[in-house]
């Protein structure tokens, strides 16, 4: 929507000083207050301004003394208001990664009056994970800043889940567990997440009493301020999952055992028609109404990630009508809401459409679902995974305004939101989407950059404008949203390394020499800028992409060397690329979002005993390491470097000991000049499996010690200006990065597609003359979401194979299909097949079903790819 700048009456610039009379007034001033102290009593609050068609709104204008007056619906609207006098009048900058506040003595005036109304009714924030994966550790303090940092962004609905572990843990005391059984059910905080999303049970704990006690005084605060602000937050439902001993203390009950997930045992549902689930379910919301309220919206998602007992229509229709009893009865108010992730029809259109909202993490489902039919629905952006740090984010569909121009289109499109995984990364992806909350605008790419760069630095720079152009046509370029491309450094060591995670694979959307140059170029202004807290932090963040970039380059060296047996050269690439990770080890230390220690300081602090501290920290270094489960005997480590992270104190004390322990083994070999291989090894989701073969089980154990030694790192503070350290590494690497030694290519295959992995193959037992289904499984071989080709090759036998449909199944349900006519046989004609898979979801069984048949005989045999 347009900026709506309107002339207000002479009476509103004679208006009397408007001082706090509320607590909604005062909670927005401390909120100034805390952002700005020097400066917050230059402005006056009105909280007190209705809603425009029932939309939020805010006016912004002087006074007659000098005061800025900010007028609004409630807390929120008046801290977005403030927002946009920062960026739009002071030209200043607040975020996650370093904020420019320099504000002059006598402040801007705001000139013209401004009057601001939001398109949405609905600005939805936070995914599950992002609570363990960036905010296991926060205390008040840190979430004081984020909820601030929310309100001033137009968040009004964030989801708000902290404490959720005492409503479980009162609960399941009362329907006769121990406290030592209740506790050992429930994860620890670094897994909390997946407990509440039904994945899984007790990682990570047992959850010390003293946890969950504090967890009720953080949980209070958080959810109050948040009310006071205008905000409505999203807290838990119930969808039926249980611990696994529920099944005992309430005999008779209808407890299953799902399936696995991602190698932890499969947990615990109750079938929704069982009279025992409105009972655990009133349970557990009344204990979460007597510790936080309520604000009558309940998230829940039933069998998520998972599969119900029945796939009858009438079944899954009483599911839904189960859960709708189990919340109105609970609480009139109530409404369910509902991810997309897992989302089934005949669950969902059973619930009266003003009691469910839904939630499109990534903005993708609608489309195959008629817009959710029918029902309301957030639209929304999940662009981060695992709280990599990774520069991406496709900037110019962003700057589209995805969500201002689908809500306007879209009538039951009533809000967007924000799904990510983890912050404090890409903050400048992050600005712009929160800034698509409030207008329908569109905008220029290179233009909003400009101006992002000069706010966030605090000053023009020709160069950092030609940075960002740069970096918005590499990194940030169109399709580079969603799942993280790899990265070398925190890969697991093979000799041809495949991934750092369970996800994409190695990608580079840009020439890396170009962000060499935009890293040069912002650094070439540093005495300029260099005041700026936020500039700071991007100089080390380019320059970490940049070194991490430089890996991809050392490490095939290794590789060569090791092919050719060369050990002088082996040593020597071995050594470079070491010390380039603790170059890039060093340089990250400069900034504490990068700290590993901090991390480990963060959850140690948690801790009221030594036993509770090592707890918290066998947490901490577990998440983004091997993930779990930790008792190896309870399941099967799979998901291991899901949260790869580049961050000081991990690299010199995590991956650079990997590295070196598979390039001693590897040197060994070549040395006593025997055989090693790793061709044909187990796979976990496309890279060797966790216990692969002697070397990696070796590494296994050392992986999982780690994990569970504690080791404090003392002070967590930053080490080093970074300014003077990026110059030094830059210094360091350029002219390596510009011209790197060429080594030779491999010789071309034109068997199979460019890093496809072969997934079947048919022969004259699996086809026949007639058409027919072949199945098989993919759910190993998947990288995220994304398109896909599946091409099928001929190699032996009298007839070709005669192909007429490829399908994608997730749970044996289609999601994606080409049907065309294709052939493969001495002669190739429309063999490849793609796939579009919109949302890719773990612990979800995907298959490929291909429908062929054998032309004249059924003598044929071949091999079908799978490549993205």
């Amino acid at each position: 929507m347009k900026h709506l700048i309107t002339l207000l009456a002479a009476v509103t610039l004679l208006a009397p000083l408007h001082a706090a009379t509320t607590p909604a007034d005062q909670a927005a001033l401390d909120l100034i207050s805390r952002v700005i102290p020097k400066h917050a009593k230059h402005f006056t609050v009105d909280t007190s301004l209705p809603q425009t068609n029932g939309k939020d709104t805010f006016t912004l204008s002087d006074t007659a003394n000098g005061k800025i007056l900010i007028k609004g619906n409630n807390g929120v609207s008046i801290a977005t208001g403030f927002n946009w006098y920062l960026k739009n009048r002071a030209n200043c900058h607040v975020s996650w990664c370093g904020d420019q506040l320099n504000l002059p003595a006598e402040l801007p005036k705001v000139g013209e009056p401004v009057t601001i109304v939001c398109p949405l009714k609905y600005r939805v924030y936070f995914n599950y994970c992002t609570l363990s994966y960036t905010a296991a550790w926060w205390d008040w303090e840190r979430w004081q800043r984020e909820i601030d940092f929310m309100a001033m962004n137009g968040v009004n609905m964030p989801l708000s889940v902290v404490g959720l572990e005492a409503a479980w843990y009162h609960t399941l005391m009362r329907i006769g567990f121990s406290d030592e059984e209740a506790r050992a059910s429930l994860s620890g905080p670094a897994f909390a997440a997946w407990q509440w999303m039904a994945n899984l049970e007790g990682h990570g704990g047992p959850l010390p009493k003293a946890w969950i006690d504090n967890s009720v005084v953080l949980g209070k605060q958080i959810i109050e301020r948040q009310r006071l602000l205008g905000m409505t937050p999203i807290q838990q439902g119930f969808s039926g999952v249980v611990p696994r001993l529920v099944k005992d203390k309430i005999p008779g009950s209808k407890v299953s055992i799902g399936h696995a997930w991602c190698g932890f045992p499969g947990r615990a549902q109750m079938d929704p028609l069982d009279p025992n689930f409105l009972k655990v379910g009133g349970i557990l919301l009344e204990e979460q109404q007597r510790l936080f309220g309520t604000s009558h919206l309940y998230g829940c998602d039933p069998f998520h990630e998972g599969h119900p007992p029945s796939t009858k229509i009438e079944y899954l229709n009483k599911v839904g009508k189960t859960l709708e009893k189990l919340i109105t009865t609970h609480d009139p108010k109530g409404r369910i809401v509902m991810q997309s992730w897992s989302i089934r029809k005949d669950i969902a259109t059973v619930i009266a459409k003003d009691k469910l909202l839904i939630v499109d993490l990534a903005g993708k489902k609608h489309s195959s679902t008629g817009n959710f039919w029918g029902y309301e629905f957030v639209t929304g952006r999940l662009h981060n995974f695992g709280n990599r740090i990774k520069l991406h984010g496709d900037l110019a569909l962003l700057a589209k305004n995805p969500f201002g121009r689908f809500g306007s289109k879209v009538k039951n499109c009533v809000g967007a939101g924000l799904f990510m995984e983890g912050i404090m990364q890409n903050p400048v992806y992050y600005e712009m989407a929160f800034e698509n909350f409030w207008t329908t605008q569109q905008h220029n790419p290179q233009q909003w950059l400009n101006k992002y760069a000069h706010r966030r630095y605090g000053a023009e720079s020709a160069n950092a404008n030609e940075a960002w152009k740069i970096l918005l046509y590499g990194p940030y370029r169109r399709n580079t949203d969603g799942t993280e491309a790899s990265s070398m450094v925190c890969a697991r060591p093979a000799i041809a390394p495949k991934k750092s995670g369970p996800n994409t694979g190695f990608k580079f959307p840009y020439k890396k020499e170009q962000l060499l140059i935009a890293w040069e170029k912002l650094l070439a202004d540093a005495d300029k800028l260099g005041t700026s807290d936020a500039y700071r932090y991007d100089v080390i963040d380019i320059g970490r992409q940049v070194l991490s970039d430089h890996a991809h380059t050392i490490q095939p060296r290794i590789r060569h060397a090791w092919n050719n047996k060369d050990l002088e050269a082996f040593d020597k690439a071995a050594k470079e690329f070491e010390q380039l990770l603790l170059d890039l080890d060093t340089m990250l230390a400069s900034r504490q979002e990068f700290s590993f220690a901090k991390w480990v300081d963060d959850a140690r602090s948690h801790g009221t005993t030594e036993e509770e501290k090592n707890l918290f920290e066998k947490n901490a270094r577990g998440l983004p390491t091997i993930w779990g489960p930790f008792d190896e005997k309870t399941g099967k480590i799979i998901i291991f470097d899901y949260s790869w992270r580049e961050w000081s104190g991990l690299i010199k004390d995590f991956y650079v000991p990997r590295w070196q322990k598979h390039n001693a083994m590897l040197r060994s070999h070549i040395v006593a000049g025997t055989n090693y291989t790793e061709k044909g090894l187990p796979q976990a989701h496309g890279r060797e499996a966790f216990r692969a073969n002697g070397f990696y089980n070796e590494l296994a154990d050392w992986e999982v010690a780690w994990v569970k030694t504690p080791a404090p790192y003392g002070d967590p503070k930053p080490k080093g200006d970074e300014i003077e350290l990026a110059r030094q590494m830059l210094a360091k690497y350029a002219e390596d990065i510009r011209n790197p030694r060429k080594l030779p290519q491999p010789e071309a295959t034109a068997k199979a597609p460019e890093n496809a992995k072969e997934i079947g193959k048919w022969s004259p037992k699996t086809v026949t003359t007639a058409y027919k289904a072949m199945v098989f499984p993919i759910t190993k071989s998947l990288d995220g979401d994304g398109t896909y080709k599946v091409t099928l090759l001929y190699q032996s036998g009298r007839a070709r194979l005669n192909i007429t449909k490829v399908e994608l199944l997730a749970n044996d349900d289609v999601v994606a299909t080409d049907a065309h006519q294709g052939f493969t046989g001495n002669d190739h004609t429309g063999n490849t097949y793609t796939l579009k898979l919109d949302e890719h979801a773990f612990g979800t069984d995907y298959k490929i079903r291909i429908t062929a048949k054998a032309d004249g005989s059924n003598d044929s045999n071949g091999v079908i790819y799978l490549s993205q």
